[in-house]
């Protein structure tokens, strides 16, 4: 089993929602984290709010030169990588064809930039942020975990074409991660999973249409939305867990999209 106390996490989309809730649960394990955003100001403020043990630095994921940077500043400040948590994502739903209900006829479409803007952030960003920061992983004899966040909706969800193509990308890294790593040896060191949530309590949900939030609801059997923490607390069991990798690890109270069994 491994330790969290003074284990180094690299969390991207660290300045709200799950990498946030997850950053201050790890800390409250004695854990380190290096937050990495877009925003400077929601950095520093998540930084005040987890104190010493955080460090922050601005960076895209979708580029190569900030992923590195990452990785490297990681390595600068802390000496390790234990975990690799690339949690920043975006969303931009919209139906790939939308055809008017009276004439038939398509009145709308999915965007390329909508598309494709959804896919540099939640599949090359993961695939830039997870290579570097393996690289020192293995350059410098680390154990540890990399850990991606797949979702339900890579199950398929209409009108999120763009979204669910790219978390159901990410659902199959791990085993490919695992493969590749245990044909070279260092599977036994790093492992790589991905935890799937349903329908989180984050900033993104609390502001939605109450009503469309209620029909949610309807569809969860513990009637309710999973908080940031429990997310976060099944991250860390991960982590401590040798056992477990190369699979996907779904967190959504019961959800089967729409399906009472």
């Amino acid at each position: 089993m491994l330790k969290i106390p003074d284990a180094v996490a690299v969390v991207t989309g660290g300045a709200s929602g799950i990498g946030l809730a997850f950053a201050k649960y790890w800390i409250a394990e004695g854990g380190k984290v290096l937050l990495a955003d877009l925003s400077e100001d929601a950095l520093r403020s998540a930084r005040e709010r987890l104190g010493a043990s955080a460090e922050i630095l601005v960076c895209d994921v979708t580029r190569e030169a900030d992923s590195h940077n990452l990785a490297q500043t990681a390595m600068d400040r802390f000496g390790r990588i234990n975990l690799v948590a690339p949690f920043a994502g975006i969303i931009k739903d919209g139906l790939m064809l939308a055809p008017d209900r009276e004439s038939g006829k398509v009145v709308a479409k999915m965007s390329l930039e909508q598309f494709r803007s959804v896919i540099d952030v939640n599949l090359t960003g993961v695939f830039l942020t997870v290579r570097e920061c393996a690289e020192q992983m293995i350059n410098h004899g680390t154990k540890g975990l990399i850990c991606l966040v797949s979702s339900t909706g890579s199950l398929g969800t209409a009108g999120q074409i763009n979204y669910a193509a790219s978390k159901a990308a990410v659902s199959v890294m791990p085993k490919v991660i695992t493969a590749e790593f245990f044909r070279r040896g260092v599977a036994d060191r790093i492992r790589c999973v991905a935890v799937a949530p349903g329908y989180v309590a984050t900033p993104i949900l609390e502001g939605m249409n109450q009503k469309a939030l209620a029909r949610i609801l309807e569809k969860v059997p513990i009637g309710r939305l999973i908080e940031p923490e429990e997310v976060a607390a099944l991250v860390c069991e991960l982590y401590r867990n040798e056992a477990l990798t190369g699979d996907v690890y779904y967190i959504h109270g019961g959800l089967r999209l729409g399906s009472r069994g």
